[in-house]
């Protein structure tokens, strides 16, 4: 399992179920990277999605609490362990997903913008956790006002599902 996300310096990740910026290289990457992967995420993330629509060319999971949840399209999971009948899978959010899923994922691609954004939504700072290590980054890269960066992160002992 692995994981996205796009952070501001704060590792803020979104604003009343908007993410804080759009960039298209980093949209660019997602894609690329989720293409015809299992995209695990929350139902509000799903709901924030182009017309709460599933994403195409993707199996895309929704983790819920609520048992009765149906979504046309998309498989609804209640349970981490639900998740092992699903092979190549990317957590793509939201805060709550991430929280309850990075301790499972190998690798964190982060796209990190060096910006302070008004945020409602977080990601943990991966920064200050002893089992993550940073293993690549792009260097700055700039799109209109803003600097951001491609950072990679291992986990050095992921749980397993």
């Amino acid at each position: 399992m692995n994981l996205i996300v796009a952070v501001d310096e704060n590792y803020g990740i979104g604003i009343g179920g908007r993410l804080l910026a759009s960039i298209p290289e980093d949209m660019k990457r997602f894609r690329e990277m989720t293409l015809g992967k299992s995209v695990v995420m929350g139902r509000a993330t799903f709901m924030s999605l182009p017309g709460s629509k599933p994403l195409k060319d993707r199996l895309n999971i929704v983790m819920s609490r609520d048992k009765n949840l149906r979504i046309e399209g998309a498989v609804v999971c209640h349970s981490v362990e639900e998740l092992s009948r699903y092979d190549k899978l990317f957590v793509i959010g939201g805060q709550e997903i991430y929280a309850l899923l990075l301790p499972y994922c190998k690798t964190a691609y982060i796209t990190k913008i060096y910006k302070q954004f008004q945020a409602d939504r977080f990601f943990p700072n991966i920064e200050e956790m002893e089992n993550w290590s940073l293993t690549a980054r792009s260097g700055i890269k700039r799109y209109d006002n803003l600097e951001y960066e491609f950072l990679t992160f291992q986990n050095k002992n992921p749980r397993a599902i």
